[in-house]
């Protein structure tokens, strides 16, 4: 499969369409299938205890999925999530931007599936999954 966008038009996109919160993401990886995003931890993510709070783990998820499956199928904005489950498995490190290494698990005609993992800058260990499902508007 070829990729029908590339980092600089992914990032393009991301700010003209989505400019409210583009300034949170960076790509920083593109390939067929597979797509890592980084989110640019600032105050602003945090709960209290100082930790990511769970919204911004999955709005890194859910703009990493999206982002995979736009590169793959080309700028259709309209793409939504219809389907989100996610895993919190241990507390982000304070101070550290979060990636996303993301990879589509079924690209069809109608519906995309994709797994995220999250991990703090640095660390081995994920702190979190998360498994999407995306409906594709018709061509």
């Amino acid at each position: 499969m070829e990729l029908k966008m590339d980092k600089p038009a992914l990032e393009a996109f991301l700010a003209s369409e989505f400019a409210q919160v583009s300034d949170d993401f960076a790509v920083e990886a593109v390939a067929p299938m597979t797509l890592t995003t980084r989110l640019k931890v600032a105050e602003r993510h945090l709960r209290p205890g100082g930790t990511v709070s769970g919204p911004s783990m999955f709005a890194l998820a859910d703009v990493s999925v999206y982002l995979a499956v736009l590169a793959m199928i080309g700028p259709k904005a309209l793409a939504v999530t219809t389907s989100c489950s996610m895993d919190f498995m241990r507390k982000p490190e304070a101070g550290r931007d979060l990636l996303c290494e993301c990879r589509l698990l079924k690209l069809g005609r109608v519906l995309a599936v994709g797994d995220g993992l999250i991990f703090s800058e640095g660390s081995a260990q994920p702190v979190a999954r998360a498994n999407m499902t995306y409906s594709i508007p018709p061509r």
